[in-house]
């Protein structure tokens, strides 16, 4: 599905999300506080926007993204000085155990078959007080954002994917993921649970995403 929807994935994520989805993975290489002469991983990482943000962020850090998708990680950017990418499956990781500082995912844990064990994993690759930020989807926390946002999923954006997207069923498929996954408490019990401390989120555009934040244990 990821490999279909490659051709069109990064314009109808700034369509779909009225521009916001930068600011969103803006936010959250901002939270990692990547610093220059560290690790960092960006796992299902798209076309590389995040692992971009975060080469900007330190430049002095090392960055490699990494996507289970061939042909989303062929559009990611090639400059010899910004990031490197390549071909992984999210949970197996082609990574030694605690050899990164920060492990980032952005609108990817909810596409994992298993986002426990994914949990579990970025906790293997993090050396101990490495930094785990997931953004993700969430739970508008006002009632009337979140009738508004409901009837987006699941009548709009699905109509404007027919025009716009090379497969309108990938977002069929969006809409029910986010309507199934847990809300901004529930991911963070499930960060506590994969053996992360210190645990927190910040909601972005009132609840639409979240960003969740953890250190490993």
């Amino acid at each position: 599905m990821f490999d279909r929807v490659a051709p069109r994935y990064d314009l109808a994520n700034t369509v779909f999300s009225l521009g916001q989805d930068r600011l969103w993975r803006r936010a959250a290489a901002r939270a990692t506080g990547l610093a220059d002469g560290e690790a960092a991983v960006d796992v299902a990482c798209g076309t590389g926007a995040l692992a971009e943000e975060l080469a900007a962020l330190a430049p002095g850090a090392r960055v490699l993204g990494l996507d289970f998708s061939w042909e989303m990680v062929r559009r990611a950017g090639d400059d010899a000085a910004g990031p490197r990418f390549g071909v992984a499956d999210a949970l197996r990781l082609p990574l030694a155990d605690a050899s990164v500082d920060v492990v980032t995912i952005a609108f990817g844990l909810r596409n994992l078959p298993e986002p426990a064990r994914g949990l579990l994993e970025f906790r293997r690759v993090l050396r101990t007080g490495g930094r785990l930020v997931v953004c993700e989807f969430s739970h508008p926390t006002v009632p009337v954002l979140r009738q508004v946002y409901r009837r987006y999923l699941t009548q709009l954006m699905p109509l404007a994917a027919r025009r716009l997207s090379s497969d309108p069923e990938a977002y069929e498929y969006l809409a029910r993921s986010i309507g199934a996954w847990p809300d901004q408490d529930g991911l963070a019990r499930w960060l506590a649970d994969a053996g992360f401390d210190r645990v927190r989120w910040r909601n972005l555009s009132g609840g639409i995403v979240a960003l969740h934040w953890g250190a490993a244990a």
